[in-house]
């Protein structure tokens, strides 16, 4: 018995690790195909005669629709299991970029932009729900860590690719590789049996010192889970700030070309990745995640806001970018690890749903504000926007970590 012990834990070091893999990689292809139309923004623009608001309009529905089926897909996950939500999510994903690739007129972007949308609803829901369910407790810091740098991989690999592509055969092409790209991955990710569902604990009264569960308007509604949605609400505009109409507004406000604005946004998002690194360290080894949240939203609104002022050469925004990437990136597993807490065991799926929803509320109004803004020769807002923004998440976090930290103690 003594012999099989060290055995059992290194088989499930193994288990954590296959898991962490397999759900990090679906997380970069829904990160990759978000952002693959990003760079393709301004050749999508004069290929079907466009606006820059109408543009941020297909993007406002894609984050419409998945911000009003998040929770839905929480629902499914507890039900189902986040193994088949997630392989239903990278179908819709792969189809959706399919159909904008084939887009013959400005109505077909909506109805694709439709389905991505309910492509990208399922990721955050699943993803986050298999890693509680399967990942050993005191590697989850470690996990969250890589989940989100794969997320940030996709996004650092799809501009670049989608570019390069874009530059040889044309915005076309470049979308429907991406697609074909996917799809096949869904293939492999739907074989993995380490991801089968594993059903839910039944929680019962009276059983254990256990409680009856909350309904769940009345999970929802917590105040902590409340400042949890604003948090990601304020974050995912920010964001958007650099993922979406970053590399228009540098071209605007500093007058570089494409290729330039991309390296700035590759800086960025290089920067996400290594803060992510560095944040999943410190959350493993330290309990103050409200404080490194905090901190990092702080440091990446200040150099933001640098940004904004224009009186930088472009290798310089070029540094404070991936500094502004790396202060964001570091805030995430410690994010994650409070909304753990918040959230009930049981509901855990439906918890991540919900407040990941913010991202989309988020992510769906700012191209319509960032659009308009660029729309009227305003490049400096996009980046004042997401300095106030995260500048306005500080004060979530740290009535966040005051809500959870009772109930974690």
């Amino acid at each position: 018995m003594p012999e099989a012990l060290p055995a059992a834990a290194n088989a499930f070091s193994r288990r954590d690790l296959h898991v962490t893999a397999l759900v990090g990689a679906a997380h970069a292809f829904s990160h990759f195909c978000q952002l693959l139309i990003t760079p393709l923004i301004p050749l999508i623009k004069s290929d079907l005669d466009l606006s820059y608001s109408a543009l941020g309009a297909v993007m406002t529905v894609i984050f419409l629709v998945s911000g009003l089926l998040q929770t839905p897909a929480g629902f499914a996950v507890d039900r189902f299991g986040g193994k088949i939500v997630l392989v239903v999510g990278l179908v819709a994903m792969g189809v959706g970029t399919l159909m904008i690739a084939l887009a013959p007129s400005y109505p077909w972007l909506f109805l694709a932009a439709a389905i991505l949308g309910v492509g990208n609803s399922t990721f955050h829901p699943a993803d986050m729900a298999l890693l509680n369910a399967k990942i050993t407790p005191s590697r989850l810091g470690y996990a969250f860590s890589i989940h989100s740098v794969a997320g940030s991989g996709g996004w650092i690999l799809s501009p670049l690719f989608s570019a390069a592509m874009a530059a040889q055969f044309g915005w076309r092409v470049a979308l429907a590789a991406g697609a074909v790209m996917t799809l096949v991955f869904v293939g492999v990710l739907a074989s993995q049996r380490v991801l089968a569902f594993e059903g839910q604990p039944k929680v019962r009264a009276g059983e254990g010192g256990a409680v009856p569960a909350k309904p769940l308007l009345q999970v929802l509604l917590a105040p902590a889970i409340l400042v949890c949605f604003l948090f990601f609400f304020f974050n995912s505009i920010a964001y958007s700030g650099f993922n979406v109409f970053g590399p228009t507004a540098l071209m605007g406000l500093y007058g570089v070309p494409l290729v330039t604005a991309g390296g700035v946004l590759t800086a960025f998002l290089i920067g996400v990745t290594l803060g992510t690194l560095a944040g999943g360290v410190a959350a493993a080894r330290s309990t103050r995640h409200g404080l490194i949240s905090a901190t990092g939203c702080l440091v990446g609104a200040i150099f933001t806001a640098i940004m904004a002022a224009d009186f930088l050469p472009i290798a310089a925004v070029t540094m404070c970018a991936a500094i502004v990437g790396f202060a964001l990136g570091s805030t995430t597993p410690s994010r994650d690890i409070l909304v753990r807490e918040a959230s009930p065991p049981g509901a855990r799926g439906k918890v991540y749903g919900f407040v990941y929803s913010g991202l989309d509320a988020g992510s769906g109004l700012a191209p319509l504000a960032l659009g308009w803004f660029l729309d009227h020769d305003r490049p400096a807002w996009v980046f004042a926007m997401s300095a106030a923004l995260m500048l306005a998440c500080v004060p979530c976090v740290l009535g966040l970590n005051r809500n959870v930290r009772p109930r974690a103690a």
